[in-house]
């Protein structure tokens, strides 16, 4: 079995880049921007099932929505990312 350095040697050709200290910079900042909202998302969410508290029916489809906006802002920073990394 091939460790995870050695599937990520693969699929680079055999060479990991190396990123500048502005790539590096500007995926901090992606990730800080996508980390924070997803937190917003979640405190919106908490706020929701609290008023929502007797319909557990609402509650489902409160936190279901939530996992739906989570993975959006999770893809389209890992996307991002991607495209910083070239």
């Amino acid at each position: 079995m091939k460790s995870a350095w050695e599937l990520a040697l693969e699929r680079t050709g055999g060479a990991l880049r190396e990123l500048t200290p502005d790539q590096k910079n500007r995926i901090a900042e992606i990730e800080s921007i996508y980390k924070a909202k997803i937190a917003g998302a979640e405190i919106a969410a908490q706020q929701r099932v609290q008023a929502a508290a007797g319909d557990p029916e609402a509650v489902r489809q409160i936190m279901d929505d939530l996992a739906v906006e989570r993975a959006s802002h999770t893809s389209k920073m890992e996307s991002e990312k991607k495209k910083i990394r070239g």
